[in-house]
Formats: C-alpha cells, sequence, structure tokens
C-alpha cells in the first residue's frame, strides 16, 4: 500500500475491530493500544493496556509516535464464588456498574480478579473490559493465565508478554463480590448503571432484541442465544436481529447450525457490522419502540429515536425475551443450564 500500513481492511472484508483485532492476533498481551472508539479498551481482557483517544490525539500519535497518559490509579474489584445459571461476564459488568456507577472509576484502571474470574471464558473477559468504559474507566485490564494462553496461542502474529500487577501494588480502591448473589442483569433507559435482577424488572413488553455487537457479538454469545431459541418462536410483535461480530464467527456460527437455529425462530441475520448499537442502520427504532440489546450503551437516541428505550442484558436474556415478547428469563421457556 501506498502508506505502508501492515494491516488494510477494505471494504466488506473487516468485521468489528474490537472482535477482530484479537480473533486475527493484531493485538496480543503486553500491548499497548489507543484507537479512535472509546471500546478500545475491549483489549484489556488479553492483558493489554489498551483505551480510546480523540481523534487528534490518534492522528498526533500516528504521525510522532508518541502520545501523553497520565498513569491511571487503579480500582481493583473480586469476584468470588459460582456463577447462576444464564450469569456470564454481561452480568458481571452491568452489576459492577450498577453497584460503582457511571463514574465509579473515572480516569481508573478497572482490574478484574478473583476466582470466578480465573475460570471466566475469553468471550466473557471481553464483554467485560468492553464496558469498563461505561464506569468512567480509563481501562479494564486482567491478569493473563493459561485461559488467555489458550487463545492467543496460534492467533498472535508476534511475541507477546504476560504481565501482573505486582505483589505489593497499592490500590485507589478494592471492592469483592459474591457472585453466587447475582442474577442476569437488565440496565434500564437511560444508563448501563440503571440496572435490575432479572427477577426485578416487572412487564415491559419490547419490540425488538438485537444480539451482537463488539461487547456480544462472538461465538459464545450466539451459541448462548441458540440454546434459548431452539424449538421456540419469537414473538410476532418482535423483531429479533442477530450479528455476528466477524466473517470468522459468522462461518462458524453457520457451521455449527446456530443459523438454522436462529433462521428457524423467526429472526433475521447481519452481515458482521455495529449497526443499531449506535444508531447506524439494520434495527434503528422508531419514535415509542423498546429494544433489549446485548450493546454497551442505552443513551437516549442511542439506537434511533429519542424517545425511543434500549435495555441491555445478555444474549440468553434477550433471546427468551425476543420469544416472551416481553422482558424474561431462559428458564421461563423451561431452559436450564
Amino acid at each position: 500500500m501506498e502508506q505502508d500500513l501492515a494491516y488494510y481492511y477494505e471494504v466488506g472484508q473487516m468485521g468489528i475491530e474490537h472482535a477482530l483485532l484479537p480473533e486475527q492476533g493484531i493485538v496480543v498481551p503486553g500491548d499497548l493500544v489507543i484507537g479512535a472508539d472509546s471500546h478500545t479498551c475491549t483489549y484489556g481482557a488479553l492483558g493489554a493496556f489498551s483505551t480510546g483517544v480523540g481523534s487528534t490525539d490518534l492522528a498526533a500519535a500516528m504521525v510522532t509516535g508518541e502520545l501523553w497518559f497520565k498513569v491511571p490509579e487503579t480500582i481493583k474489584l473480586i469476584y468470588r464464588g459460582k456463577l447462576r445459571p444464564w450469569v456470564g461476564g454481561k452480568d458481571l459488568i452491568l452489576y459492577t456498574i450498577g453497584q460503582i456507577g457511571v463514574d465509579g472509576a473515572l480516569y481508573m484502571a478497572m482490574e478484574f480478579t478473583g476466582d470466578t474470574i480465573d475460570s471466566l471464558p475469553m468471550d466473557g473477559r471481553f464483554t467485560m473490559a468492553n464496558m469498563a468504559i461505561e464506569a468512567g474507566a480509563k481501562n479494564g485490564i486482567f491478569h493473563p493465565d493459561r485461559i488467555t494462553e489458550q487463545y492467543v496461542k496460534g492467533r498472535a502474529r508476534r511475541e507477546y508478554h504476560f504481565y501482573k500487577s505486582d505483589p505489593g501494588a497499592r490500590y485507589k480502591e478494592v471492592r469483592e463480590f459474591d457472585v453466587s448473589t447475582v442474577e442476569p442483569q437488565v440496565a434500564f433507559p437511560h444508563l448501563p448503571s440503571n440496572t435490575r435482577g432479572i427477577s426485578e424488572v416487572g412487564t415491559v413488553t419490547i419490540d425488538q432484541a438485537v444480539i451482537g455487537s463488539c461487547t456480544n457479538g462472538r461465538i459464545d454469545d450466539l451459541r448462548e442465544a441458540a440454546d434459548v431459541l431452539k424449538g421456540h418462536k419469537i414473538s410476532p410483535n418482535v423483531r429479533l436481529i442477530i450479528i455476528p461480530a466477524t466473517p470468522s464467527i459468522y462461518r462458524q456460527a453457520m457451521k455449527e447450525g446456530l443459523f438454522d437455529i436462529f433462521l428457524d425462530a423467526g429472526s433475521v441475520i447481519s452481515p458482521p457490522t455495529c449497526g443499531p448499537c449506535f444508531g447506524g442502520h439494520m434495527g434503528i427504532l422508531a419514535k415509542g419502540e423498546r429494544a433489549i440489546a446485548t450493546t454497551n450503551r442505552n443513551f437516549v437516541g442511542r439506537m434511533g429515536h429519542p424517545e425511543s428505550e434500549v435495555y441491555l442484558s445478555n444474549p440468553a436474556i434477550a433471546a427468551a425475551s425476543a420469544v416472551l415478547g416481553r422482558l424474561g428469563s431462559p428458564e421461563e421457556l423451561g431452559r436450564k443450564r
């Protein structure tokens, strides 16, 4: 290429960047990464320091190879215990944001630790790191371990490094959570911190469900949704849009027969795109409409009309809600885990 770019993707060749770059081994553990998107913090799941910056800062870094940072203080979040059925990374991060608020980690690093995290799959870790910005954090980060190694091995295009906090590291704050008390979470409009357990949502009808995005468009997310949807039809009053995050995930889901389940249920399958998450296309809400989505933000007008509403959840809750026509859980459909 004329500009000597190491990685260049033409139209139609790329998926959602925050899923694609780790998938292709372009971002690896130990990296320092900036991007012109706030959800660049996703890569912290690998043990990389990654954060979003403005376009001017990004341009300056591209020209000079340098950028000014203030070293953030760290809030250590310790998760202990066994996860309840249908609870995953999305629920842990929504619950955390609900506890500390959208400014609870302002310009801090959110360090995710504990025995629960030690067994959390990579897809769940990506989800949690992705939404660190929704608590105001500079970045979210995990200690790389055997699960990280299994993911990175065979993908990494260059050498990588596993870094961990020093034994005597000082923290701005330390919080502990007993995850055995955490049920699937739903964030009500219009903040990711406005969370409730699924048993507390009441009767809220929906017009649309979206399963995808850089937060929950990975293969584990699609498998979870398929587990719930198999043998069911979505409510005639609901649009269900499935959006795999990358072409590779799209192909894997198709290979596993997940698309057959989605289509039989009455959903629409989109090519990889951010689409409705930022109000772009593929599911823009009209005035007064409500959507449940596995995306990361539910601000006013985020998915369309300023008088529409977005509720955030994990893929299982979104799938069950699409069938029920209202906010609900897989257990209401007889699904157990």
